[in-house]
């Protein structure tokens, strides 16, 4: 349905980035006068996507309504939902953050690294606030994750209710305080219209398991290890590194924090009390060698195998202040992110490689706990709000389609169930909810310190050369007479081996070129029409001798008249 057909006020919920992947979470609620932006997160890029560092989303659409950006909603302090904030200020107004108390921490030290703190306001949220936008009510309830200080949040509308329950799990035991039942069952028993719900975990039956379960294995591997340990996690596990240091100060080993993620987190987090680790517990790199082997643990980031992380630096043998030696136990604390996994193995390999001892998360080794829901918790944020209409969000497809059918087998209609992709529309009016006209997104990719961003096009250039290599063809020519001064030259790289069979498809290329050129030199051409030739033609030639198509790239040498 066309949006213009509906009234004025009605309500348009949307994803820029969040759907049908894991990371860049985005989400929208606009009407005519007002947009609100719940989470602003980047994505790690998967393996093959080459030379980039994140990937966020496309903000076209936000700056074509930009004047009706009334503020961002962070629901809790993970890069997923907030590491693109520098990139989203870049591109439009935000008048004000609103956080919990550490992703505000979080968010604030971010925005200082990159000198934009005078770029917006980052205001505090509890779970007793109530802050009004426009028309827009919002209301919040505290969830268990990974994390302290998750939230998810109510949005009320003249046209209706709506739900996000931000990254959750439903942990009768966290590290940390509970999650608030109560109140997610009162919001449902005034009725909610539309639910957006986390499907990460949306393949698992049961219940996720605790985050208190997990410091038992962590003792365990403690009291049997005599070497060093090396620990790698999340940055932003809070409670997971909290325990690992209860686990330090138990064993009296010493605390070496690695990479740049790691200490900036932990440091914001001792400032505000999410972590206690005492100033004698931690060393520096300089110290090691003042201590046994058995005394130390190196608490890093690379638990994804991140190629710059510090854990695959280690790895490799590259990181300045930390080798492996004989007897080191590297510990994942961590399940590797879909699309991650081969970038694990290789960097396990390359530790076992090195000499190092690898223990990895099992069922034996009850090193992590995900900070997301399976089945039952599912089942049971679905009953308690008992939504009207369910878009499950943050999955990949079939997550979101598992969720999806869940969510029918409780009694949601199948109708009402909307399994989308970024960019597409819901619309929300009198309660009643249809699918609208779709807004165009794209994924964009952050490439070192430029945060203008790359968009899909780089990227297939990038795979094309990678994958097919690249041809340089040499044109010799006098524009003035239209001329040609020399016969085509072609210079490969990353294409084929030079023997003696390609060198003859390589002289064919030349005579094609030549005799191409020398069709379109017969009468007056552009240089925009002899490049487009050259790609044509000899396109065709090498795909039909060696099935690969490199990135043919045209280079015209036009001489110029001396005095």
């Amino acid at each position: 349905m066309n949006n213009s057909l509906l009234p004025a006020s009605a309500v348009n919920i949307y994803a820029l980035g969040g759907l049908q992947e894991v990371g860049k979470n985005t989400y929208c609620i606009e009407n005519d006068d007002t947009l609100i932006i719940i989470d602003a997160g980047i994505m790690f890029p998967e393996q093959g996507v080459l030379g980039i560092d994140y990937v966020i989303p496309d903000y076209t659409h936000l700056k074509n309504v930009r004047n009706k950006i009334k503020a961002l909603f962070i629901t809790h302090g993970h890069e997923d939902h907030i590491g693109a904030i520098p990139y989203l200020l870049q591109n439009v107004n935000i008048p004000v953050i609103y956080a919990p108390r550490l992703a505000c921490a979080l968010i604030k030290n971010k925005l200082d690294e990159n000198r934009m703190s005078n770029k917006t306001k980052v205001v505090e949220y509890t779970e007793d606030d109530v802050i009004n936008i426009d028309t827009f009510t919002l209301q919040f309830f505290r969830v268990t994750h990974s994390i302290p200080d998750a939230y998810g949040i109510c949005v009320d509308t003249p046209q209706g209710r709506i739900v996000t329950t931000g990254d959750f799990k439903i942990d009768l035991t966290p590290i940390g305080e509970d999650i608030s039942l109560t109140k997610i069952a009162k919001i449902g028993k005034e009725g909610v219209d539309l639910l957006l719900s986390d499907s990460t975990n949306a393949e698992k039956e049961g219940y996720t398991l605790s985050e208190g379960s997990v410091i038992n294995s962590i003792f365990e591997i403690f009291s049997k290890t005599n070497g060093r340990l090396i620990i790698s996690t999340f940055s932003s596990n809070i409670s997971r590194i909290q325990q690992i240091v209860e686990a330090c100060l138990k064993y009296n080993r010493k605390i070496l924090i690695i990479g740049r993620s790691m200490e900036n987190t932990i440091n914001i987090s001792r400032q505000y009390g999410y972590i206690t680790i005492p100033d004698s517990s931690l060393i520096t790199a300089d110290k090691l060698k003042d201590y046994k082997n058995n005394e130390i643990v190196i608490l890093c980031t690379g638990s994804q195998g991140e190629p710059m992380a510090a854990l695959s630096r280690i790895a490799n043998g590259d990181h300045p202040l930390v080798k492996i030696v004989p007897g080191d136990t590297v510990v994942f604390s961590s399940s590797p992110i879909p699309g991650n996994g081969a970038s694990v193995d290789g960097v396990v390999n390359q530790l076992v490689r090195s000499g190092a001892d690898v223990i990895n998360n099992s069922v034996f080794e009850n090193l992590h706990a995900s900070g997301h829901p399976s089945k039952q918790e599912l089942r049971i944020m679905l009953k308690l709000f008992n939504p009207k209409y369910f878009m499950p969000v943050h999955g990949e497809y079939r997550m979101l389609k598992l969720h999806g059918e869940l969510a029918q087998t409780l009694g949601i209609p199948k109708e009402n169930v909307f399994i989308l992709g970024n960019g597409d529309t819901l619309v929300l009016r009198k309660h009643n909810i249809v699918e609208g006209k779709r807004i165009q997104t794209d994924d964009i990719y952050i490439d070192g310190k430029d945060i203008s961003g790359l968009s899909t096009a780089v990227i297939r250039d990038r795979n094309i050369l990678a994958n097919d290599g690249m041809v340089a063809v040499l044109i010799s020519i006098d524009s003035r007479t239209n001329t040609i001064l020399a016969k085509p030259e072609i210079v490969t790289k990353g294409f084929i081996y030079m023997d003696e069979k390609s060198t003859k498809i390589i002289e064919e290329a030349k005579e094609i070129a030549y005799r191409e050129l020398q069709t379109i030199m017969s009468g007056k051409a552009t240089f925009g029409e002899i490049k487009n030739t050259m790609k044509t033609s000899l396109g065709h030639y090498l795909y039909s001798k060696t099935h690969r198509s490199p990135m043919i790239i045209p280079l015209i040498m036009n001489q110029l008249e001396t005095k």
